[in-house]
C-alpha cells in the first residue's frame, strides 16, 4: 500500500496521485502535497487595505469616512483603533474604540500602522 496523506477536507484515507496534485475521490478535493504547511489546517489570512497581513493586537487606522449604525455621527478616517481581535465573518475585525464602544469594521476600509 501507498503511504499517501489523508485528505484535508473531509480525512478520507483513499486519496490517489494525478500528476503532481493528490485527490480525493470522495470530496473530490485536489491538493498539491508540496504546498502543504505545518499539518492540515485551513489558516485563513486577512489583509489590510495595503496589503499588509493583520493580527489579533495590531493597530490600525481608519481609511475614509464610515457611516455607523444607530449613531448620528460617523467613524472618521485617520481614526486609530488599538488592539484589534480578528474574527470570522463579514466584518472580520471586532475592536473597541473611544467614543464609540464595541464595533466591528472590514478590514478593507483599515490600515496597518
Amino acid at each position: 500500500m501507498s503511504n499517501l496523506p489523508n485528505c484535508p477536507k473531509c480525512n478520507s484515507e483513499y486519496t490517489y496521485e494525478d500528476g503532481s496534485l493528490l485527490v480525493c475521490p470522495e470530496c473530490a478535493y485536489e491538493w498539491n502535497p508540496a504546498d502543504a504547511v505545518e499539518g492540515n489546517e485551513d489558516v485563513k489570512v486577512i489583509k489590510d487595505s495595503n496589503g499588509n497581513i493583520l493580527q489579533d493586537g495590531d493597530t490600525v487606522t481608519v481609511i475614509k469616512d464610515l457611516k455607523v449604525k444607530g449613531s448620528s455621527t460617523p467613524l472618521k478616517q485617520g481614526t486609530k483603533v488599538k488592539n484589534i481581535r480578528l474574527v470570522d465573518g463579514d466584518h472580520n475585525i471586532d475592536c473597541k474604540i473611544d467614543g464609540f464602544g464595541a464595533m466591528s469594521l472590514k478590514s478593507e476600509f483599515v490600515k496597518k500602522i
